[in-house]
């Protein structure tokens, strides 16, 4: 399979151990985040035999619901142009009545999941995340919740005084199913404090982790990548994934995150140390490394075609890629940064993308569990075919319209 006489030494030990089905340590894969033209085709051949190998040839997809319920934040991450200030006329903050007429229709739309994820609203009530968790498990509680990052959760403990470990609990006895693995961006401390200073800690994203895992909820893992790292920081970012994930078993999937530069602040700064995002050729590069380095422990790899587009994410089905991840309906994290790609997408196009590259479309819950296989040229029946984006709004109408506008809670009136 692999032509030595076109690789040097350590990409083809590399790749030939890969092959062979060893672990590769840091120091063996370290010469692949580097590789170009023959090398990268090499590395993408072997990843995509991997793939084969570890998950066969079905390509899954979660029909899902993102409900990003407010956009105000008291955190100003460099990278993020989707929080406001509580200040701003463009900050908002749907009811637990929108929340739950969004989750209405998107079980009326077949989504077996809601993602919920949001900014951390000043003065927040401790509690909120498992009330909102309760009120949505009693409307539906056959519907698999995936909500709330380590820091929401890290600010919820903060906000009810107690330990991150109690309050993981509090969310599992009031229905939540699993949590996002999102908030990592990559788990090095220098980055970390360059671009979001405040920003959870990596001892602290880790605690959130192991907790949930102890306790027997999954989480999917990210990296970002693309802004101010050098390519040996992936590898460093997915050691502690995997490391973590021999330990706890816990990660259902793994996403590389490409950064979306167009409005976020660290880039808008003209700060000479932040690139416009990853180039094509790392896209790649991240992908099939993943696949090399962590699909023996995390066996799904997830591209995100809102940072990439339906094209490449087409494209890296064949460089490692198992996961075209979920229809969204209303991404609004990557819009707002300016991600051109749309913020939903349908099981037809998916199906589409994925029988073009001759492999199997399936679709799954979060928990990476088979609905349904179809053979070739079966349809999806989905209601999602049939209906446009204005039938859901966008990002941009959500942040200018008035009608769900954020209000500060005001302190309690002295007796």
């Amino acid at each position: 399979m692999l032509q030595r006489n076109r690789l040097s030494p350590s990409v083809y030990q590399a790749l030939n151990l890969a092959l062979e089905g060893h672990t590769l340590s840091y120091e063996q894969a370290l010469p692949l985040t580097t590789v170009v033209g023959a090398e990268l085709l090499a590395m993408q051949q072997v990843a995509d035999h991997l793939r084969e190998r570890q998950v066969g040839p079905v390509v899954t997809y979660v029909v899902n619901r993102n409900i990003n319920f407010t956009n105000v934040c008291i955190k100003h991450c460099g990278f993020c142009a989707f929080s406001r200030d509580f200040r701003t006329e463009e900050g908002y903050h749907l009811s637990d009545d929108e929340i739950l007429r969004r989750v209405q229709e998107a079980v009326d739309f077949g989504a077996t999941e809601v993602c919920i994820q949001a900014g951390l609203p000043p003065k927040m009530p401790g509690d909120l995340y498992i009330q909102l968790t309760r009120k949505i498990k009693a409307s539906h509680p056959g519907l698999l919740m995936h909500a709330f990052s380590p820091e929401e959760v890290l600010y919820g403990s903060v906000r009810s005084r107690c330990s991150i470990l109690e309050y993981l609990q509090e969310l599992k006895a009031a229905g939540l199913d699993s949590l996002p693995g999102t908030s990592a961006e990559l788990l090095i401390p220098g980055i970390r404090d360059q671009v979001a200073p405040g920003r959870i800690s990596v001892e602290q994203w880790l605690e959130v982790i192991r907790g949930a895992h102890s306790l027997g909820l999954p989480t999917t893992s990210t990296m970002m990548y693309g802004f101010v790292e050098e390519p040996q920081h992936w590898l460093q970012h997915m050691l502690v994934l995997r490391d973590l994930q021999q330990e706890t078993g816990g990660f259902t999937e793994f996403v590389p995150l490409g950064f979306v530069h167009s409005e976020a602040p660290i880039y808008l700064k003209k700060n000479a140390a932040v690139r416009a995002g990853a180039s094509g050729v790392e896209v790649m590069r991240v992908h099939a490394l993943a696949r090399l380095f962590l699909g023996t422990t995390i066996a799904n790899l997830q591209v995100s075609w809102v940072k990439e587009g339906l094209k490449l994410a087409q494209v890296l089905l064949q460089s490692g890629v198992n996961d075209l991840g979920g229809t969204l309906i209303n991404e609004s994290i990557s819009t707002a940064a300016g991600s051109g790609h749309g913020q939903r997408t349908s099981p037809a196009i998916l199906h589409r993308l994925i029988e073009e590259v001759g492999r199997q479309p399936a679709q799954r819950n979060t928990k990476y569990e088979i609905l349904r296989t179809y053979e070739p040229g079966e349809a999806p029946a989905s209601k999602l075919d049939e209906v446009d984006d204005e039938r859901f709004g966008s990002y941009q109408q959500l942040v200018s319209s008035g009608q769900h506008r954020y209000q500060r809670p005001q302190p309690p009136v002295p007796r």
